[in-house]
């Protein structure tokens, strides 16, 4: 069966990287098209959904565009939680997501309103836990981060639904994959 897959995960910030060539940034985008991969040469991956957050999110909807050319099937979609999300970032960081907006299959707000409390965000987290089949989220729960909330929000929902499946990009996985590419360009 194919899924909707809701990926999330550390932001920028929290991770410290600095520019797009970034060692780190370069590390995640690699683990996120091994995982992609994966589940589209095994057939399971139909929608990528993210929220379209700096950081991993991001990275995310990058790899998948990419991959698009050898995987045309794969569709990604970025649901704003409100209207004016993203509206108090720099111009740099507000003209990347309108580019990935543009780039995307589908992009929508969640609702027409601006932001006005919390309680949008939780919205936002049950309806992406009601249409998604799956999170995948780059996170550790041993060093954790405003990710930390979805993780929560994932763990209580899967108690009611145990279909739901959550994978982890954690910090393990990340050194692993970082091993790997030191390797393979030790080969070169």
């Amino acid at each position: 069966m194919k899924k909707r897959l809701w990926l999330t995960g550390y932001r920028s910030f929290e991770l410290g990287t600095f520019g797009d060539e970034d060692p780190k940034i370069q590390v995640i985008k690699r683990a996120l098209k091994d995982t992609f991969i994966d589940e589209l040469e095994n057939n399971q991956l139909e929608w990528l959904i993210t929220s379209g957050q700096m950081g991993v999110e991001q990275w995310a909807c990058q790899v998948a565009l990419e991959l698009t050319k050898e995987f045309p099937e794969l569709k990604t979609a970025i649901m704003l939680p409100f209207s004016d999300f993203g509206a108090n970032w720099n111009d740099d960081h507000k003209q990347q997501l309108i580019s990935l907006r543009t780039s995307v299959t589908f992009s929508e707000a969640l609702t027409k309103e601006s932001y006005k409390s919390p309680i949008q965000l939780r919205n936002f987290q049950q309806f992406m836990l009601k249409h998604t089949d799956e999170a995948l989220l780059v996170y550790d729960p041993e060093n954790p981060g405003k990710t930390d909330f979805d993780y929560k929000a994932v763990k209580e929902y899967q108690q009611k639904h145990p279909g739901y499946l959550l994978k982890l990009i954690d910090f393990d996985a990340l050194t692993d994959v970082a091993n790997d590419m030191e390797e393979e360009n030790r080969s070169w």
